[in-house]
């Protein structure tokens, strides 16, 4: 089994992945949002545009953009 990272041979200590440094870069790639989990919810739907549109609308000073 290859670790989904780095594609280097897994440690069991790790597994699934190589090392301490590609489990850390997997969690954080979840805490970012990189990796969602689909939903067919409308309400999870409506939210996540909402939230698009609110990031939107900002910079990453928090300013309006408007």
């Amino acid at each position: 089994m290859s670790c989904p990272i780095c594609k280097n041979e897994t440690d069991p200590k790790y597994r699934p992945f190589c090392s301490r440094r590609c489990a850390d870069v997997d969690l954080s790639k979840w805490f970012s949002g990189s990796y969602a989990v689909p939903s067919d919810n409308p309400e999870d739907i409506e939210e996540a545009v909402d939230q698009a549109l609110r990031a939107r609308a900002t910079g990453e000073d928090g300013e309006s953009t408007h």
